[in-house]
């Protein structure tokens, strides 16, 4: 398998359109068209793991964060960045990054946080919006449920957690060929009128490419007269933090013992304690001090995520616990996550989950 036919697989579970803006995710060093001899999974890309790498004879490591971030402006060794860069050029070894497009994917990041601390029935935090559009397009009656279907296959019609969602509406369709057309129906020079169906279907951005590549194949039309704007919805199935529920509930104390065992945290750092019980649970991977007003709009007990500020501690306002457990504990079970979907993708291919630890923190 080449380079892209494994990211394009990745792709599936978190597509890169949707990371966030400054983020630098996607291919960062190597072919895309290079045959992989191995997959090496790792939450950071440093030059130990580049080693190991090259030990285990994997030309492709897939990493969660992104080695380069910003631009580089020279190749010199004098940082650690350009040291991996250059060490895998060296080796002929591709990077691959998913970062915020992982975070926010419904079965991403926070997933895995909910299963690794068994919470349930969780739901996106924060979705996403301006990522579901609409497409409007006009069809002769006649050929109305074959490209109907056809925009389904390719993706349009999906919202939340139904398929196959159009409207349709019945009218007349008015055109003038003029010299030089090749109607499908009507003659040139001659005002036609056809019965048509006013096509509606809603679809994420993603799919927006493929959509309109078949529609144009599908329709029968010579000119095809279509129209896609940007929704306001939010999108159920894409964005930052879940919130779920525990089956039963805990104390405070009994929680923050469960979230550091559960998740191996050093020290754990939390607000004040509200000695109320725990049932509802938020989380968001990372750092996720701006979301602590949309954990205390959700009804969350508790919120577990990284890197608080002395000060962002006081938004707790005496309706949450805020629990900080470490950027890194927070999304160290990614890389289980990637090679775990990787394997069920493409069984009896070499990937591996890196052993090396990228921890920049250690606790006293």
């Amino acid at each position: 398998m080449t380079v892209k036919q494994i990211t394009d697989t990745l792709e599936d579970l978190a597509p890169l359109h949707y990371a966030e803006e400054f983020d630098n995710v996607g291919l960062l060093v190597g072919d895309s068209n290079q045959e992989v001899t191995g997959v090496l999974v790792t939450l950071d890309t440093l030059e130990i793991v580049i080693d190991e790498a090259i030990a285990k004879k994997c030309n492709l490591v897939v990493s969660f964060h992104p080695i380069i971030f910003s631009g580089l402006k020279k190749l010199t060794g004098s940082t650690y960045v350009e040291r991996v860069v250059l060490k895998a050029i060296a080796h002929n070894i591709a990077i691959y990054s998913m970062h915020t497009a992982l975070d926010n994917s419904k079965m991403g990041v926070n997933a895995k946080i909910c299963e690794v601390l068994g919470i349930e029935q969780p739901k996106i935090l924060i979705p996403k919006t301006g990522t579901i559009k609409k497409l409007t397009t006009y069809v002769p009656l006649a050929h109305a449920e074959t490209l109907r279907n056809e925009l389904f296959k390719a993706g349009a019609g999906h919202i939340g957690n139904y398929s196959h969602c159009s409207f349709s509406v019945e009218g007349s369709g008015s055109f003038l060929p003029k010299e030089g057309a090749n109607p499908t129906v009507g003659v040139v020079g001659n005002l036609h009128l056809e019965k048509e169906v006013q096509l509606q279907l809603t679809f994420e951005s993603r799919h927006q490419k493929n959509i309109l590549t078949t529609l144009v194949h599908h329709h029968p039309y010579e000119e095809v007269a279509y129209e896609v704007i940007t929704l306001e919805n939010q999108n159920q199935n894409l964005g930052m933090g879940m919130v779920g529920s525990i089956v039963e509930e805990k104390t405070e104390e009994d929680v923050l013992a469960f979230i550091k065992n559960r998740m191996k945290a050093g020290i754990i750092r939390h607000s004040e304690l509200l000695h109320q019980p725990v049932k509802k649970i938020a989380v968001l991977g990372g750092s996720g001090s701006f979301a602590i007003g949309a954990a205390i709009a959700s009804g969350a007990d508790v919120f577990i995520t990284a890197d608080l500020k002395y000060h962002q501690f006081y938004q707790a306002e005496g309706k949450i616990v805020l629990v900080d457990i470490g950027h890194f504990e927070t999304e160290q079970f990614t890389k289980n996550l990637l090679v775990d979907f990787l394997k069920k993708k493409i069984p009896n291919f070499a990937v591996t989950l890196s052993v090396s630890i990228t921890n920049p923190i250690k606790y006293f």
